[in-house]
């Protein structure tokens, strides 16, 4: 039986959706998966689990503080056990910027840490207009405007290509240490 820890940092919940979908393809006889927060992961001894998967979202740009640091302070136990990376951000939904080699995002945290994980992707995420606040929405709404994006804000948009990140959780499932 085999371990799996997916971790998730997320800004509106659409990166811990695809990690509940994660979960939900990897789980069977052989493989119990138990996901949890990137709070709750900083806290937790790492070492029972065979497999560790994390998942971010990109927020202006950025992933959270914590993500970088949360490497970093697992870089050994990442190195050492089978581990997977996913970054959730709405750049991807464009073809040219939807893997891990030509995503700026992913690209960017590689360059700033020594971990390979054994298997990463990128999945485009979701705008949520309705549901941010004020100046988030206009903040959005004025990137996606110079990125060619969708700037109704009274919608909301999913991108995400659930077929792939079935795909990924498949692929994590056949997961073998380094």
């Amino acid at each position: 039986m085999s371990h799996t820890l997916i971790v998730y940092s997320t800004v509106d919940g659409h990166t811990k959706k695809i990690c509940e979908h994660l979960q939900k393809t990897i789980a069977d006889d052989d493989n119990q998966v138990s996901l949890v927060s990137l709070d709750q992961a900083m806290h937790m001894d790492l070492e029972p689990f065979d497999k560790l998967v994390l998942g971010a979202s990109i927020r202006y740009g950025n992933y959270r503080p914590a993500v970088l640091h949360f490497i970093e302070q697992n870089l050994e136990l990442l190195s050492r056990k089978a581990s997977a990376f996913f970054s959730v951000n709405v750049v991807a939904r464009k073809t040219e910027k939807n893997r891990p080699e030509s995503n700026p995002y992913f690209k960017k945290l590689f360059k700033q840490t020594d971990w390979k994980p054994t298997k990463a992707e990128v999945f485009a995420g979701r705008i949520d207009y309705p549901n941010y606040a004020f100046l988030d929405r206009m903040m959005i709404r004025l990137i996606m405007k110079l990125t060619h994006g969708p700037t109704d804000t009274t919608a909301s948009f999913e991108f995400t290509d659930w077929e792939r990140v079935e795909d990924f959780g498949k692929e994590i499932g056949r997961l073998q240490a380094p």
